[in-house]
């Protein structure tokens, strides 16, 4: 079968091969044939070694389709079943499980370390124990969530990983209140996501922040109040906020810099919500004495910062009814042999969203 593989870390160009196969298949596992996938900004991360991942390796993990295969002992699926691809599932016995906490579950890291695709010339790794640059899959059974039969594939796969980081970064974690003044740094599809969640929340003023100009066109489509370039928050904050700071701030780029600039740019007793993956060398530094001073609330969101299948449903939920919009958020869609053109979009940030139709 076709499958989009990156032979080494540090790469930057995949190779659409198709000699690989799925492999790993047996109890507790699914098959699934991938009718569409999103291009995330981790899978580009994965390549260039910011986020930890063995090589060789077929990245994917934002994915949708068909179940063509039930390993013994899998209930709640049959084949046919139309699926999206939780990359993180959830145990339900794991202490973080039991608290209900249920996207700080380690089970599905567990699988990253597993080989679940081989070539002729050895085991190949699906990214996060997924990798949806592919026809087929095997995944764990609790990796396919069914979806209804009205949501497109191309949505489903959306849902799977970007909208649900985003929407649920501003509705589960900040927990953003209406009326309140909010700003989202880095507008790629998970910003975008997190514009809606604001938006959805009520907040009154929600400025995006990027430093490509049709991101920030597209922000103002999805719900932000005016768009910046980076240097232009400064001036934001003065004019929305009279100097003092916006109530809450998302830093959607995964790096320390833009951390710092969310931090100082969030307001006294504020909430800074950190959404964005980044390196493990890459660190995030306040004195004690403004941690203390400020008490400004620094927040991680893992995974949008909830139930995971309870996100998935909400998100259809307000999809279904108009309040948000992921259709548009697909800017680009091609072929897994144009896969190369796409991650080029994604890098110079032209695309907001590419789906990869299978």
């Amino acid at each position: 079968m076709r499958a989009a593989v990156l032979h080494e870390i540090g790469q930057d160009k995949l190779e659409v091969l198709d000699d690989v196969e799925a492999v790993g298949f047996g109890p507790g596992k699914v098959k699934l044939r991938v009718r569409a996938t999103g291009l995330c900004h981790s899978d580009v991360s994965a390549m260039s070694g910011v986020l930890p991942q063995p090589a060789p390796f077929i990245p994917g993990h934002e994915g949708a389709g068909e179940v063509i295969d039930i390993g013994a002992g899998v209930t709640g699926l049959s084949v046919g079943d139309r699926v999206l691809v939780c990359w993180l599932p959830a145990c339900g016995t794991c202490p973080a499980c039991k608290r209900g906490q249920t996207q700080l579950c380690l089970a599905g890291f567990m699988n990253a370390g597993t080989p679940n695709f081989k070539r002729p010339g050895g085991d190949v790794f699906g990214f996060a124990g997924t990798g949806t640059f592919t026809e087929e899959v095997v995944v764990d059974a609790g990796c396919a969530v069914p979806i209804p039969d009205d949501v497109p594939f191309e949505i489903a796969a959306l849902i799977g990983c970007g909208v649900t980081t985003g929407l649920g970064a501003a509705i589960n974690t900040a927990r953003v209140e209406a009326g309140s003044s909010v700003a989202v740094i880095g507008c790629g599809g998970v910003g975008i996501s997190t514009i809606q969640g604001a938006r959805v929340q009520g907040a009154a003023q929600i400025v995006a922040v990027d430093p490509v100009e049709s991101r920030r066109e597209a922000a103002l489509r999805f719900g932000a109040t005016e768009a910046v370039a980076p240097d232009g928050l400064a001036d934001a904050k003065q004019r929305i906020t009279a100097g003092e700071g916006f109530d809450y701030v998302f830093e959607v780029v995964g790096k320390s810099v833009t951390a710092r600039t969310a931090y100082e740019n969030t307001r006294r007793g504020g909430t800074l919500c950190i959404v964005g993956a980044g390196a493990m060398d890459d660190n995030f530094q306040v004195n004690m004495f403004e941690l203390f001073f400020d008490e400004k609330r620094i927040l991680p969101s893992m995974y949008g910062g909830g139930d995971v299948l309870r996100s998935y449903e909400r998100a259809i939920a307000l999809w279904r009814a108009g309040r948000i919009d992921l259709e548009s958020m697909i800017t680009h869609r091609v072929q897994l042999a144009e896969i190369n053109d796409a991650l080029d979009q994604m890098r110079t940030g032209e695309a907001l969203r590419t789906c990869i139709e299978l």
